[in-house]
This record gives structure tokens, C-alpha cells and sequence, in this order.
């Protein structure tokens, strides 16, 4: 009929999408010029028998001489994932489950009901949390390393630093029970925010005695009465800075509002840390003190100290 296919299709998108054509100005602003057929002229497929389309004679011709149309059923969106046909599952877990746990239940389910040919991929924060899981024992090494080379350059020493660090494994057990005996709470990334947080306040009040007794020693008192005399007079402080802090995460630990569960997550666990670390380091460090340094000097050098 003399009809080339494109000028079909353009008489089809003009009319009922749009065409853009040019623009105009007009008033000091500047119009654009879009094509496109009436509202009640595009409101149903049958109404594309009114549109008409120049043949190469210049005559027109009207389209449903030319298309035809039938109604089908189709996906109005097809999702792909690596260049693969998916299908998005998304879901929360359940109340008294961590992330971690709720993983783990997808990908065995996954294991055993998928056909072959079926694969899963995880995506969004579920894939950042699985990615970033494997890191946070890294995370953990790495602080540690680093607090224990700022005391080794603070005492000097290789050994004395380590009656410091032991009093790290107290304040993580305290954390640990405190979010166990929380039933609402798990060892989320806020959990473990907290704990990188307890390295540094549980090696403080480590440091408040350690510190005092080392500098005694050195100077040739007797280990064990330096000890005592450091415990005793760094006692207050220790509890002081101690409670201050206890008392400046309640605001944390009783949140409430958006986001109170990250912020409780966080003070519940800075809180049984602290707790554990107050009252139970205390009496661990000064014996785990005397032990090193026994270990470390030596009984012949503690004695040269002693008669120096």
C-alpha cells in the first residue's frame, strides 16, 4: 500500500505516546512542542481505526488497514539478577532470631526445596552482613593488636601489657550475658560496636592499677605490697570513672522511640561489660600482675630490684 513500516510505527507512537517536535518562543519563554492525539482519542486500542498514515502517493490511509491487534496476558515487569531471570523474596526475622540465624534458615531451605538449575543470591544488607560477618574476627585482632602495642610502648615492656589485655576477656563475658539474658536483643553489628568500645574502657581501669604498681616495682619496692597499695588508692578512682560512665549509657540502655534497639543493642552491651569489668577485674588484674611479672623479671631480678 505504500506504507513503510517505520512511518506506521511513528503514526502509532506519535498518537499515542508522544512526539517531541521543536521548540518555540513566545512572551520571553520558551514552549515545547509535543504531538500527540487526544485524551478520548487514545483511550482504548480500538481507537487506533481513527488514526490515519501518508502513503507514498500522498494519499492517507487509515491504520487499521495495516495493523491488526490482539490482547494478550504478559509480566509487566520481568526482574533479572545477574543477568538471570529471578524472582525477589524479602522478608524479617522473626522475634527472637538474629540476622545470622535467619540466613542460615534461607539457605537451608533453599538447599532443599530449589530444583536443579535453581540457584539464590543475596543481596542489599543480608549480602553487606554476610560479607562483612567474615571481618569482624579481623576487626577484633586488629584492635586488640593495637591496644596491646600502645601499652607495650607505655610500660616499655612485652609482658606487663598482658595483665592489661586480660582484663578485656572479662568485660566481653559481661556484654555476652547481658544480651543473653535480654531475650529481644542479638549480637548484631551494634553488639559488636560495643564490644570494640569495651577494649578500650575495660584495659582503663587495668591501666589505673597496673600502671601505679609497675612504677613502685621499678623502683625496687616489694611486688606484692606494691600491688596492695596500688589497688587500695586506685580504688575510687576506678569506681568513680567507672560508675560515670555506667550511668552516662542509661539514656541508651531504657530508648525508646525509632531506632531505640540499636541504641539499646549498644548500651546493654557497654553496660554488662562495664559491670563485669568493675567488679570482677579488679580482682583479677592485680593477681594476673604479679604472675607476669614474676614470669617476666624473674625472682633473682626482683630481688636486685629489691636490694637497689
Amino acid at each position: 500500500m505504500g506504507v513503510s513500516i517505520s512511518d506506521a510505527f511513528s503514526t502509532i507512537q506519535s498518537y499515542l505516546g508522544s512526539s517531541y517536535v521543536n521548540d518555540f518562543t513566545l512572551y520571553n519563554r520558551t514552549f515545547r512542542v509535543v504531538v500527540q492525539a487526544d485524551t478520548i482519542y487514545r483511550r482504548l486500542v480500538s481507537d487506533m481505526d481513527k488514526y490515519y498514515v501518508r502513503d507514498q502517493s500522498g494519499g492517507m490511509l487509515p491504520l487499521s488497514t495495516l495493523i491488526s491487534y490482539n490482547p494478550i496476558e504478559a509480566a509487566p515487569v520481568i526482574s533479572h539478577f545477574n543477568i538471570f531471570r529471578s524472582a525477589e523474596v524479602s522478608g524479617v526475622s522473626g522475634q527472637g532470631y538474629s540476622s545470622g540465624q535467619t540466613i542460615d534458615a534461607l539457605k537451608e531451605v533453599a538447599d532443599r526445596v530449589l530444583p536443579h538449575g535453581y540457584g539464590y543470591e543475596f543481596s542489599g544488607l543480608c549480602y553487606e552482613e554476610i560479607v562483612a560477618g567474615s571481618q569482624t574476627i579481623y576487626i577484633f585482632m586488629l584492635s586488640l593488636t593495637f591496644v596491646f602495642l600502645f601499652l607495650a610502648a607505655l610500660y616499655e615492656s612485652w609482658s606487663v601489657p598482658f595483665a592489661v589485655m586480660l582484663a578485656v576477656p572479662i568485660a566481653a563475658f559481661g556484654a555476652i550475658l547481658a544480651l543473653t539474658c535480654v531475650p529481644f536483643l542479638s549480637n548484631n553489628v551494634y553488639a559488636q560496636i560495643g564490644l570494640v568500645t569495651l577494649i578500650g574502657l575495660a584495659a582503663k581501669n587495668a591501666i589505673l592499677i597496673v600502671e601505679y604498681a609497675k612504677v613502685r616495682v621499678d623502683k625496687g619496692e616489694d611486688l606484692i605490697q606494691s600491688t596492695i597499695d596500688a589497688v587500695s588508692l586506685r580504688l575510687r578512682p576506678i569506681l568513680m570513672t567507672s560508675f560515670a560512665f555506667i550511668f552516662g549509657v542509661m539514656p541508651l540502655v531504657f530508648a525508646t522511640g525509632a531506632g531505640a534497639v540499636a541504641r539499646r543493642t549498644i548500651g546493654i552491651t557497654v553496660l554488662g561489660g562495664m559491670i563485669a569489668a568493675s567488679s570482677l577485674a579488679i580482682f583479677i588484674v592485680p593477681v594476673l600482675f604479679v604472675v607476669i611479672i614474676k614470669i617476666a623479671y624473674g625472682k633473682k631480678h626482683l630481688k636486685d630490684l629489691g636490694s637497689h
